[in-house]
């Protein structure tokens, strides 16, 4: 089935959706984005995304393509048009269209553009078997907590994780574990959850946010700290956090495993909760 698409104001089919080959995202990666999900047909932590997108565009500069409330809007247009059910709703903002120039243009108007995927979130079969990861060298550029499309460097992460047998990998600057490619990483020891400190060294993760208070709701102790990899190497459980995850455990990495090697209790509780929690907050 072809997908109804959102490009600058109009709902296409996807094969009819273009954006122009001036666009600075295209040509600069001068774009943010969010990525919200879906379940039962409606949005997990929309406030969070609207928050942290509008947040991301000040930070460049860059203006609201529009309100929050219509944002809102499209999301659910795309949601009801697509029948999507549990999946996700990406979206993209960049500066606009101008001719090539390192300077940002004056007159530029925002492109805004969003689709729907469905993909299995809740049930997710990896979720009871956990997942492995590698260290490599965190070498992106400094400003990590603006969602920025320049992904590069974290896609070729992604391909030495599979060219390693793994599923993912951690990224490691100055000692210390800053992030996975696409999410937050977090260690458990002696019972203590140990996540990196909220910086401009890391994205600042609004399921990483839901997730660690409801580990507080749940009496759960946490500690915001960087950790390393031998630290990680030696956890009880590790994890891993991010939209289209939700909790999802991590078992082994590099050559370590991690605890038994099997998923911990604490990753799969947190998992559950957040789940469940989710779903009642739900737009």
């Amino acid at each position: 089935m072809t997908r109804t698409v959102y490009v600058n104001g109009e709902y296409l089919p996807e094969t009819e959706a273009t954006v122009s080959i001036f666009d600075r995202g295209f040509l600069m990666a001068d774009g943010v984005y969010e990525v919200t999900t879906v379940l039962d047909g409606k949005l997990i932590d929309f406030d969070g995304h609207a928050k942290r997108l509008s947040r991301s565009l000040n930070e460049l500069e860059m203006k609201e393509p529009c309100t929050q409330d219509e944002l809102l809007e499209i999301h659910r247009k795309l949601v009801e048009a697509n029948n999507v059910t549990e999946g996700l709703v990406y979206l993209q903002v960049t500066r606009g269209a101008a001719d090539r120039d390192f300077a940002y243009p004056k007159d530029a108007e925002p492109t805004l553009v969003l689709f729907t995927q469905e993909k299995v979130l809740a049930q997710s079969p990896v979720a009871k078997t956990g997942i492995s990861v590698i260290s490599i060298p965190d070498i992106r550029w400094g400003r990590r907590d603006i969602k920025t499309v320049q992904l590069l460097y974290p896609s070729m992460g992604k391909m030495a994780a599979k060219a390693a047998g793994a599923d993912d990998a951690w990224m490691v600057e100055d000692g210390s574990v800053t992030e996975g490619t696409s999410n937050n990483a977090y260690i458990v020891k002696d019972g203590v959850i140990i996540t990196r400190n909220l910086s401009n060294d890391i994205l600042h993760g609004i399921t990483r946010a839901a997730v660690l208070r409801f580990a507080q709701e749940a009496q759960m102790q946490v500690e915001e700290r960087p950790f390393t990899i031998e630290e990680a190497k030696a956890a009880d459980e590790a994890f891993v956090t991010s939209a289209t995850t939700f909790v999802m455990p991590v078992v082994k990495i590099d050559d370590a495993a991690i605890g038994t090697g099997e998923v911990g209790p604490i990753a799969s509780r947190l998992r559950e909760i957040y789940i469940e929690e989710s779903r009642k907050a739900a737009l």
